[in-house]
């Protein structure tokens, strides 16, 4: 199967360096650079192919420096009088020579909005400029376009991106459909019909594309997988627990780079699109949308919309089916819906909602480790005993009545809760609707669960030093390069000492 470009995001780019885009689909310069390469191999000079197509030498001059869009009249014009089809001129492909390709891409870096900040002299790609200034120039502004990325990848820098996604994402109902589309094709073809996904399933969907997984226990700290391009390889970790959904996920996730095309990540907000993108392609897969709206449909019936019947029914585990779920309800049942993932310190870590539920926020709009209310079920949960099976609340808080199924779990980073939630009027669909169990948050305000009573303030705000806990990544860098967060001398170590030995 041939690979699919999925415009699944409107792209996030950096406006300080990206370079401007062209009005319409035509690249100026790349059409400049064409003819001004055919013209030179046929041993005119402007002047000459000026007289040919009855225009300017001062025109044709602007028209090969890119600086002026040729008209499809004189496109035909030039092509005609050097002997080329107009397709030739017109090819998005790469340029004819190295040299074409370096003035080009030097000519985007000096037009970019990044060199007029920083106040760059231009400079002028003529035949007298020796091509290994040329490409001096250009590895200069490389570097330069790559060291204000790195700059960008603080803590700020990801909030702010993350946040961008998460309102894209809640616009569109968390919902990608060309994603679905590719994903419903894929399992499909690789023999799916209902229930779980096999591990057999994900092996004949990676063949399908050229590749083997294989397992191994050596894999770099810092990658989650590896993708050998020249061998038709994938490397997973081994099963730590056979026949669960990590590995099925992970390899769908490395799958999904290779069907989706994409290309590694420039920046930082690039990056976490990816990771999103991934993510949701190995969702589909997972939980495939012919099959999942059909159980849920029928769940919905019989008022009877559970996320622990959903997740046993494709064998994946309580958050996965829980999130999907968000992909889903909306789309296709009319159900807005809201997903909390919550550390048992009260922080928030991951969060979708499309239904009003107010989440806390920071000033920059991020939600990512702000606490959650004390009295809202992903909170209360930690205070149930019984923790088996889905615990249900109602909530009323001043944007309105939310009804909630929240579950725990346990990881290596401490105890969290999944929590799942609609408006009142919804919880008519799902189970656990008949709940007596109720509470009333007023937060934001801080008399709601953040401010201590008047009499603890008065018997300990003098008597009580605590020493507050430094979390590490308050810290840390934010992974920055060519693939964000992985070390490259890891990965082709590893790659080298894995390879096949005829190759």
């Amino acid at each position: 199967m041939a690979p699919l470009r999925v415009a699944a995001l409107e792209p996030l780019t950096d406006p300080a360096s990206a370079p401007p885009a062209p009005e319409t689909g035509l690249d100026a310069l790349m059409v400049g650079r064409r003819i001004r390469h055919h013209r030179q191999a046929k041993g005119w000079t402007l002047a000459r192919l000026g007289e040919e197509v009855g225009a300017a030498q001062s025109q044709l001059s602007q028209v090969e420096n890119g600086k002026r869009e040729p008209r499809l009249s004189l496109i035909t014009a030039v092509a005609r009088a050097l002997g080329v089809p107009p397709s030739d001129l017109l090819d998005p492909a790469p340029p004819p020579s190295r040299r074409a390709a370096l003035e080009i891409e030097l000519d985007h870096a000096q037009r970019s909005p990044l060199a007029r900040t920083l106040g760059l002299t231009e400079v002028r790609s003529s035949r007298k400029l020796p091509t290994d200034a040329l490409e001096a120039l250009v590895g200069l502004h490389r570097e330069l376009a790559r060291r204000h990325d790195a700059s960008n990848a603080t803590p700020e820098e990801a909030r702010r991106a993350n946040t961008e996604i998460r309102h894209l994402m809640r616009a569109s109902d968390n919902h990608l459909p060309e994603i679905e589309e590719l994903a419903e094709d894929l399992v499909r073809s690789a023999g799916y019909t209902v229930g779980a996904l096999t591990h057999r399933q994900v092996a004949r969907m990676a063949a399908d594309l050229g590749f083997n997984i294989i397992h191994v226990d050596d894999l770099p700290h810092s990658a989650r997988t590896v993708t050998d391009l020249a061998n038709g390889r994938i490397y997973l970790p081994p099963a730590s627990i056979p026949g669960g959904h990590g590995l099925r996920s992970l390899a769908l996730q490395a799958i999904a780079h290779r069907v989706l095309e994409h290309e590694r990540p420039a920046s930082y907000t690039q990056f976490l699109r990816q990771r999103l993108e991934i993510n949701y392609f190995a969702a589909c897969c997972l939980l495939p949308r012919s099959a999942a709206v059909e159980f849920l449909s029928a769940a919905k019936a019989d008022k009877d919309l559970a996320v622990e019947d959903f997740r046993d029914a494709f064998g994946v585990t309580h958050e996965a089916a829980a999130h999907r779920l968000t992909n889903l309800l909306t789309s296709h049942l009319g159900i807005p819906v809201h997903f909390l993932r919550v550390g048992d310190d009260g922080a928030l870590y991951r969060g979708y909602e499309n239904d009003g539920v107010p989440f806390p926020e920071d000033s920059s709009g991020a939600i990512e480790g702000q606490p959650v209310c004390r009295k809202w079920t992903a909170r209360t949960v930690f205070d149930v005993r019984n923790r088996t099976t889905e615990n249900y609340q109602y909530t009323d808080t001043p944007a309105g009545t939310f009804w909630c199924s929240s579950q725990t779990g346990t990881s290596d980073d401490g105890g969290f809760s999944i929590t799942v939630g609609v408006p009142y009027a919804h919880a008519k669909w799902f189970r656990g609707r008949d709940t007596r169990v109720r509470t009333v948050s007023t937060c934001p305000e801080a008399a709601c669960c953040r401010r201590p009573p008047v009499e603890m303030v008065e018997r300990w705000a003098d008597a009580a030093w605590p020493s507050a806990r430094l979390h590490a990544q308050t810290l840390a860098p934010l992974p920055s390069g060519r693939f964000p967060g992985v070390d490259d001398l890891e990965v082709y170590s590893f790659l080298s000492s894995h390879a096949p030995r005829d190759v």
